[in-house]
C-alpha cells in the first residue's frame, strides 16, 4: 500500500472526480458513507451521545454529512459547527443544507463557549482535514484543547485535526488526541511515527473508491507492507524437496553469559525454515547450543587471547561452497578484536558474494570511531536490524525528530547501498532505491530482550532458502511481527517473552 503527500492524495481525489467520472460532493458523499460504514461495526446504538464537530472545510463537509447519515440508525447525536472564519468549501455547504432540515446546529462562534462530555460519548472530530499547513490558533485551538480534556473515545475522520500529514509539528501545536483515526483509502505518514503515536491512536483504512490508475502509476518513497501483499513472497514448498534445498546458514553469535543470545538466534532460524543451520560460537557455548537447539551443527571458536567471545581469524576456506547465508551479531561482544573478525568475514562475503545480516553486537562493533571508517567492508546489499540508538551511534549523529531521522536513514541506505531494518513499532526497512517500506504486524509485546536476536534468525533463514535479500528483510520483519502476535494473544503483551515468539513463527 503506498503512503503518498498531500499533494498526490488532492491529485488522486481530482484524477477520480475526472476519470470515474464522478461529481465532487458524491466522492464525498461515497467517503463519509465509508466512515459510517466502519464507525456502525464497531459502536452500535446504545446509551450515549455521538457529539460531532466540524470545521468550515471538506473534513468539515464530511462530518455533516456522517451526521446525516448516522441520525437515521437511531443515533442520539449532537452537531457542533466551529465558525472560526467566514468563508467555507462549496461541499461543506452542501452538505450543510442537507442537514440543516434533519438536525439542530449548534454554533461555536467565540472563545466564551461551553461544552459539556459524559464519559460514555463518543467525539467524532471532522474540524481540519489533512491539508493543513499552519498551526492551529484562536477558536479552533480553544475547541481541540477542550475536546482533548474531554476523557472521551474520540474518532478522527480522515486524519486528527492540527497533525501536519507530511511534516513534524511544533511540541506547542493544538492537535487532537483521538481514540481512532479512521482514514480515507491511504495511510498518512504520519501515522507511522511514534512522535504522533498519542495523536493518531489506532488507525484504519476505509476503501473511498478513489482511481486505481492513478495510485498505481504514482511514483512514492513510502511504503506500507499490508498482509495481503507481504504473503505472496512466501514460497511454496516442493513436494520433492530436501534439507539441501533450503539453504546452510551460519549463525555467529554469542559469548560467555550471552549464549541465550545465540540459542534464541539460532532456534528462530531453524523455525524459519533454513535446511542445515551452523552455530558458530564459543567453547563454552557448546553444550548449551547441542543440548538446546540438538537441531543445529556448532563450529567451535577458538583463540588464544580469550575463551569468552569470538575472535576467529576467519578463512575463506571455511565459507566456499558451505554457506549461502550468514548472520552474525547476537551477543557476541564488543572490541577491537572482534570488530578485527567481523572486517575480515565481510571481506570473505563479498568475494563470495554470500548475503549477510548484521544485528546487535556487529552494528556495536562498527559505530566506534574506527568501526565507522570500516563500514566500507560491509557487502551490498547486506541488511542491518538496528534499533534506533544503534542506528545513531551508526550514522554518528542525532535527529531532532521522526522526520529527519527517515531521511538520515534513506540517505544511508542508498549511500551504503545497504537495507536498513529500524525496528521498533511499523519497523522502517529501507531499500538502496530510497524507497522505505513500513510493517504492518507486531505489538508492543515484542519490546522485550531477545527479540531482536528472534528477528535475526527468521531473516537469516530466508536469505539462505534463497530470498532477495529486499524480500528477506520485508517479509522477515513482517513474519517476526505476526509470530509476535500470536504470542501476546497467548499470553498477553505484558507477559509475553522472546522464546514465545519463536514458539508461534508460522509459514
Amino acid at each position: 500500500m503506498k503512503i503518498l503527500s498531500v499533494e498526490q492524495v488532492r491529485a488522486a481525489d481530482a484524477y477520480t472526480i475526472q476519470h470515474e467520472p464522478i461529481a465532487s460532493i458524491d466522492l464525498m458523499e461515497r467517503a463519509s458513507r465509508a466512515f459510517v460504514n466502519w464507525f456502525c461495526k464497531h459502536f452500535e446504538t446504545g446509551n450515549f451521545k455521538v457529539k460531532i464537530f466540524c470545521g468550515l472545510g471538506d473534513n468539515g463537509g464530511d462530518g455533516l454529512a456522517i451526521a446525516r447519515m448516522l441520525q437515521p440508525l437511531g443515533y442520539d447525536l449532537e452537531v457542533f459547527m466551529v465558525k472560526y472564519s467566514e468563508k467555507s468549501s462549496e461541499n461543506f455547504q452542501i452538505n450543510l443544507k442537507r442537514l440543516e432540515s434533519q438536525l439542530t446546529i449548534n454554533y461555536i462562534e467565540n472563545e466564551q463557549f461551553m461544552l459539556n462530555f459524559a464519559k460514555n460519548d463518543i467525539i467524532i472530530d471532522a474540524l481540519l482535514g489533512s491539508g493543513l499547513s499552519r498551526s492551529i490558533e484562536g477558536l479552533l485551538k480553544s475547541v481541540i484543547e477542550k475536546i482533548n480534556c474531554s476523557e472521551t473515545s474520540i474518532i478522527s475522520v480522515d486524519t486528527p485535526s492540527g497533525l501536519f500529514a507530511d511534516k513534524s509539528n511544533d511540541s506547542t501545536d493544538a492537535i487532537i488526541k483521538a481514540t481512532y483515526t479512521v482514514a480515507f483509502q491511504l495511510p498518512k505518514l504520519a501515522f507511522m511515527l511514534p512522535q504522533n503515536e498519542e495523536f493518531v491512536g489506532d488507525w484504519h483504512i476505509v476503501d473511498i473508491g478513489l482511481h486505481p490508475n492513478f495510485i498505481q502509476s504514482t511514483e512514492t518513497q513510502f511504503y506500507f507492507s499490508t498482509p495481503k501483499e507481504v504473503e505472496k513472497l512466501i514460497k511454496p514448498r516442493k513436494k520433492f524437496s530436501h534439507k539441501g534445498t533450503f539453504g546452510h546458514a551460519l549463525l555467529i553469535a554469542g559469548s560467555h553469559g550471552m549464549m541465550g543470545a545465540a540459542v534464541l538466534a539460532a532456534r528462530a532460524c531453524m523455525r524459519s525454515g533454513v535446511g542445515k543451520l551452523t552455530v558458530h560460537s564459543v567453547k563454552s557455548g557448546l553444550p548449551i547450543m547441542q543440548t538446546l537447539l540438538p537441531e543445529a551443527m556448532y563450529w567451535e571458536a577458538w583463540n588464544s587471547k580469550s575463551a569468552d567471545f569470538i575472535a576467529t581469524n576467519f578463512h575463506v576456506d571455511d565459507f566456499s561452497n558451505s554457506f549461502q547465508a550468514v548472520g552474525v551479531g547476537p551477543g557476541i561482544g564488543v572490541n577491537g578484536i572482534i570488530r578485527t573478525s567481523l572486517e575480515k568475514l565481510c571481506e570473505i562475503c563479498r568475494d563470495l558474494a554470500i548475503p549477510m545480516v548484521l544485528d546487535a553486537d556487529a552494528l556495536n562493533n562498527f559505530s566506534t570511531e574506527k568501526g565507522r571508517s570500516a563500514m566500507k567492508k560491509i557487502p551490498e546489499n547486506s541488511i542491518l536490524t538496528p534499533h534506533p540508538k544503534e542506528f545513531r551511534n551508526l550514522i554518528g549523529k542525532s535527529w531532532k525528530d521522526d522526520y529527519e531521522k527517515l531521511e538520515f536513514l534513506r540517505e544511508f541506505s542508498v549511500r551504503d547501498k545497504l537495507i536498513i531494518c529500524l525496528k521498533g513499532a511499523n519497523t522502517a526497512v529501507a531499500l538502496p532505491d530510497g524507497t522505505i517500506h513500513f510493517n504492518s504486524s507486531g505489538n508492543a509485546g515484542m519490546a522485550t530482550a531477545g527479540s531482536g536476536d528472534v528477528l535475526t534468525g527468521i531473516i537469516t533463514a530466508l536469505l539462505a532458502q534463497g530470498y532477495e535479500p529486499k524480500e528477506a528483510a520485508i517479509l522477515g520483519v513482517y513474519q517476526h511481527g505476526v509470530a509476535g502476535d500470536c504470542a501476546a494473544e497467548k499470553f498477553g503483551m505484558t507477559s509475553m517473552m522472546a522464546s514465545d515468539i519463536i514458539e508461534n513463527i508460522r509459514f
